[in-house]
């Protein structure tokens, strides 16, 4: 199933104005530590019970030819997400997550509850669902994952995608494209005018503290 841009136009600004969890004009910290004038609180794209089926709708559709055993997300607004997918598709696929965490080296890495391992028996057939895309290193790890247990990605469903950059061997079909642009601290035009910080959707505080203490003591 193809969506129509005047149709996909009318989801972007849905979640714009419906959820909130699309800000601008403002000084943010993204998770990557890279600074932007935008943002998306991915906590809020899925507040909306309504809203969230009928994107789920949309993503399960646009998948509906392909047969699939499992939805597999991470974390707790890509798994509302997936479980309104997982409901809405034809096969009426099993919904299951991932863990996701940092490494000693600040890398995403992903992993299966042993409670799950058991339905990727029989080289299941896998959809991943994910709400905002922006490097791809989880899907990769959640790729990478699916592989590990025998089963097959026939498919990647996001709510947003933040970078047109971010590609993968297998389908792709985002809700909205949106590509804003970031910048290394040093070279962030707001730090440059001396715009401060927006502390209410920083990620990782302590992380971002100790950055401006060594950059000041340097």
């Amino acid at each position: 199933m193809s969506v129509e841009a005047e149709i996909l136009e009318r989801i972007n600004r849905g979640i714009m104005l419906r959820t909130g969890a699309y800000l601008t004009n403002d000084h943010f910290v993204l998770p990557s530590g890279r600074h932007a004038g935008e943002y998306v609180e991915k906590a809020l794209a899925t507040t909306e019970p309504v809203f969230t089926e009928g994107l789920g709708e949309i993503i399960a559709k646009h998948f509906a030819a392909e047969p699939i055993d499992l939805v597999l997300t991470t974390g707790y607004s890509a798994s509302l997400l997936g479980h309104c997918v997982a409901r809405a598709h034809p096969s009426r696929p099993r919904c299951i997550y991932a863990s996701k965490q940092r490494n000693g080296e600040g890398a995403s890495e992903v992993t299966l509850p042993r409670e799950f391992r058991q339905y990727f028996s029989g080289s299941p057939r896998v959809l991943i669902v994910e709400d905002i895309l922006t490097t791809g290193e989880t899907v990769k790890g959640l790729i990478d994952l699916v592989s590990a247990f025998g089963g097959t990605v026939v498919g990647i469903g996001t709510l947003w995608r933040r970078s047109r950059k971010v590609r993968f061997k297998f389908p792709l079909f985002t809700l909205v494209d949106r590509e804003f642009p970031s910048y290394a601290p040093r070279d962030c035009p707001m730090c440059q005018r001396g715009v401060p910080i927006n502390r209410e959707f920083l990620t990782n505080p302590s992380r971002h503290n100790s950055r401006r203490k060594a950059t000041s003591a340097g």
